[in-house]
């Protein structure tokens, strides 16, 4: 079930004015978070009054009807059922009971914005930069991270740019080892702030824990400048991946297909085999048509079962030199057979959809399916339920 990361709520008493974990009485009563820090959850068929939560000193409670003032912090009558679960972190804007969930428990993938600036517009970006001044990003996620569950396999950080944040960057980082020590932290970055070396040495011993997924859209610098929209952005990324690798950080290389990238796949494949075999995976990217990508679909769109020959022939290539790549976002019916091996149900659920036509997929159980925001025009003509002949072949 997609559950929404955003809805609203009846608020009253006086909110924190930060965020918070919503744990079940149970789980709050173990005291593995401080109790300051908690919103108890109190479903509807539980006996627990308001007076009872204040006494062990919870910051507020999350019920369906409001008990009577009691002086404790309430969330009731929430938008969506599901909205918060025990071990989410989220936070609610008391003027208008708008809720946000920060960290989902249980989801396919968490990710945490740590800023909307960047130096490179590029032509298909799904989150298109803000030049606004959003430092109080950084503190907000401060209070965030000691409230994400430490057994959390992986959290992504993403932008904007985070490198843009410089020295507080690699603070959160070190906020990051400090709290979930266990957990791999993929980074999202453009890779031209390491031209510089010295940016490289602010991240000397996160090697262990970071991977940093940077991309590449050309071979050659004029392609890639001109997707991301940025002259001299090639030189900087190569720059870049060569002295994270020099100092022993994973690297991915993330490769969006579109229209200007489709007939230079497998020129981008061997110029990764040839001078980046460091890379520890490549991803192969769908598109996700929101931002930038939505205006500029004339420029970009092109049906995925085109992009096939072009793809199978670069992951093959990769694959033959001993060099891990995978699909991301494209769904099952649209890839060859000899590809379906490579993809990866890589979309996040709270924006996870499938189509009618896929109701009758005997694949669907391993499939990514669709972005929320795939209209019509972004539809391809060769959308069709697999049968169970086609899917083990």
């Amino acid at each position: 079930m997609n559950l929404p990361l955003h809805g609203f709520g009846a608020v009253a008493g006086g909110w924190p004015n930060l965020p918070l974990k919503a744990l079940s009485l149970r789980e709050a009563l173990a005291l593995e978070y401080p109790l300051q820090r908690v919103a108890v959850l109190v479903g509807p068929h539980e006996n627990v009054a308001d007076t009872t939560l204040r006494a062990i000193g919870a910051a507020a409670v999350v019920r369906g009807e409001p008990e009577v003032e009691t002086g404790l912090p309430t969330l009731s009558r929430l938008s969506a059922d599901g909205l918060l679960n025990s071990g989410d972190v989220f936070r609610v804007r008391p003027d208008n009971g708008r809720v946000s969930v920060l960290y989902r428990r249980g989801a396919n993938a968490n990710s945490l914005l740590v800023t909307e600036r960047c130096n490179s517009p590029c032509l298909m970006c799904s989150q298109p930069p803000r030049p606004e001044d959003d430092g109080w990003l950084i503190g907000e996620l401060r209070d965030i991270i000691p409230l994400i569950d430490q057994d959390l396999p992986s959290l992504g950080l993403t932008g904007g740019e985070p490198t843009l944040l410089g020295e507080r960057l690699a603070e959160l980082l070190a906020l990051a080892r400090q709290w979930l020590p266990n957990t791999g932290i993929h980074i999202l970055s453009n890779g031209r702030t390491f031209s510089d070396p010295r940016a490289c040495e602010s991240f000397d011993g996160t090697q262990q824990q970071v991977t940093w997924g940077i991309p590449l859209y050309g071979a050659v610098p004029w392609r890639h400048d001109h997707i991301v929209q940025a002259r001299g952005a090639f030189d900087q990324t190569i720059s870049g991946l060569l002295n994270l690798a020099e100092r022993g950080h994973a690297v991915e290389i993330r490769v969006v297909l579109h229209r200007l990238t489709a007939d230079h796949l497998f020129e981008i494949a061997g110029f990764i085999q040839r001078c980046l075999p460091f890379a520890i995976h490549v991803a192969f990217m769908g598109l996700e048509p929101m931002g930038y990508a939505k205006m500029n679909r004339e420029l970009l769109w092109i049906d995925p079962i085109d992009l096939a020959p072009a793809l199978t022939e670069a992951i093959e290539h990769l694959d033959i030199h001993g060099i891990r790549a995978s699909i991301y976002n494209l769904p099952l019916c649209l890839l060859p057979a000899g590809l379906r091996r490579f993809a990866r149900q890589s979309i996040s659920d709270w924006k996870n959809v499938f189509d009618a036509a896929c109701s009758d997929c005997v694949a669907r159980a391993h499939c990514c399916g669709f972005f929320a925001s795939t209209g019509p025009a972004w539809r391809s003509r060769g959308l069709k339920p697999l049968s169970i002949e086609e899917f083990v072949r």
